[in-house]
Formats: structure tokens, sequence, C-alpha cells
């Protein structure tokens, strides 16, 4: 559990944005992501620099892939969420993002070189009806379903695409390659669709939700995720995905009632506690987990 363990942080960050993001909706969509991530990608280079990591410069297909990454994790899925909550409640899009895991369960192994996990496939759903028990589905209109559905996909692409430039680039060289390939991305569609002047308009709690999803839920987040994906495979760690909804989808029903830490939507360490949904949910992970310490273990006996 010890190489899931900055996954579960990461991914319960990745869920707060569903509610930090619905104060974006009436904000430039692509002038304030491109100014968040231009951020994130300067914090990433500055630790980067700091702790003395190694940054490597891609070279050939490696740029395709980042920029996959890139444009299916940070562009689309940050226009599906910020869209997506203008016609459903962040229960649906929370959930969507947690059916991710049958995905990674089938896809992710086969692009990494070797078979699905029977024990990730046999969890997997189990992690999803957890999730889905736990959150309900919530209010949502045909829109709110098409922007959940293109959520799940660039969550999913969000992962599967990097794994191929995982082992040489690690979680500091991925993340920091992506992020900035995003702020550039995002920065062409700001001077083309919207205007930078059209950021003028943007409230100082606007800004504010822009800081959070800058530091928590994209520079420590994706460190955070990409150092277990590279640990334990895109398989196991997308059943964490699960985790992503106790961050989000409750948030809406704690804003009024709670000081910070409910209004940006954490209410995530109470999932375990809810009926029905948190223990599944829990069992799944485990199951997974304990398959492959078993196999270490074995490993390391003989």
């Amino acid at each position: 559990m010890r190489d899931l363990a900055p996954g579960i942080v990461g991914m319960a960050l990745v869920g707060s944005s569903v509610t930090v993001s619905r104060s974006l909706v009436d904000a430039p969509l692509f002038g304030v992501q491109a100014v968040r991530y231009t951020m994130a990608a300067l914090l990433l280079f500055g630790l980067a620099r700091l702790a003395r990591v190694p940054i490597r410069a891609p070279r050939g297909r490696e740029w395709l892939w980042l920029a996959g990454v890139a444009a299916t994790g940070l562009v689309l899925f940050n226009v599906a969420v910020v869209r997506g909550v203008a016609h459903a409640e962040p229960a649906v899009i929370a959930v969507a993002v947690a059916c991710v895991p049958v995905l990674f369960g089938v896809v992710g192994p086969l692009m990494e070189g070797r078979r699905p996990s029977r024990r990730v496939l046999l969890a997997a759903p189990v992690v999803v009806a957890g999730a889905v028990l736990v959150e309900g589905t919530g209010r949502t209109d045909a829109a709110g379903v098409g922007w959940a559905a293109l959520a799940l996909g660039c969550e999913a692409g969000f992962t599967l695409l990097a794994v191929p430039v995982l082992r040489r680039h690690g979680a500091w060289g991925v993340s920091l390659h992506a992020v900035w390939m995003g702020a550039v991305m995002l920065a062409v569609l700001t001077v083309c669709v919207e205007g930078p002047a059209e950021l003028v308009s943007v409230s100082p709690r606007q800004w504010a939700a822009a800081g959070y999803l800058a530091v928590m839920v994209t520079a420590v987040a994706f460190l955070l995720w990409y150092r277990t994906v590279a640990a334990v495979g895109s398989g196991r760690a997308g059943l964490l995905t699960g985790v992503a909804p106790r961050g989000g989808g409750r948030g809406s029903r704690h804003r009024r009632r709670g000081p910070g830490a409910a209004r940006c939507g954490w209410a995530w360490p109470w999932w375990w506690l809810r009926p029905g949904g948190g223990a599944p949910a829990g069992a799944g992970t485990r199951h997974a987990a304990r398959g492959r310490a078993a196999r270490t273990g074995r490993a390391k006996a003989s």
C-alpha cells in the first residue's frame, strides 16, 4: 500500500477540482486555465531545480505522447469539467471519472506489454460500484452526460498516453512537459477564441480557485499520480480513481455548511464511513494491492 499512498492523495486532490471548478463557470475558460498551467509549470520547474531532478528533453515520438497527455488530460478535461458542472451536479462528473478503472485494467497493461491482471479486472467493477453507491448519480441533462463522457475519456488519456514515456522521463519529466505544453495550447486558444482582455473580468475569488488548481491539483497531484503509475502500473493505479469522487462529488452539498475544507470539496476523509459505497471501493483496491504484494513476496523468496 506504500506505493499506492501518493496516488490516493493525488486522486483526492483531482476530485476536489470538480467542486472548485464550479466557481470558474463564468470566467474566461481558456485564459484562466492558461494562467493556471503557466503557474504550475514554473512551480514544477523551480521545484525540480531545487531537488536537482534531471529533466530530459523529449525526442521523436515522445513529443506526440506528451502532447496527447496535455491535450486530453489538461485542455479537454478541464473544458469538460468546467462546462459539465454548468449542466450537471459535480457528482455526475466525478462518478464518470471514477469509471476509468475498467479502461485502465484492460488497456493499461496492454500498453505496458503484459496481460491484464485478473485481480485488477475483478476489482475494477467493484471500485466503480462503490463510487456510484457513495455519490449517487446526481442531476444532469443531455449536455451534462456528454461532458461527463468526455471527462472520462480524457481522464483515461491522461494516464494511458503517459505510459510509453514514463519510464524515461519519470513523474517529474512527464508532469513538467505535459503542463507547459498544456499552457501553450491554452494560451493559443485564449488568443484565438476569447482574447487576453477577457482576463480583466476574473474576480479575486476566481483567481484564488485558479491558484489552488495550479498548486494542489496540478503541480502536487500530477507528481503524486505519476509516481504511483510508475511504481504499480496503470492498471492498479487506475483503481485509485475511485477516490476522486470523494474529493469532488460531495462538495456541492457541503459548500454552505463548513469552513474552507468543505467549501473546496474536501469531504474525502469520511468516504470510508458512508453506508454501502466506501467498503466496496476500498475492498476492490485492497484486493488488487494484496495480489501485487503476494507476488512481490514470492519473487523475493525465490
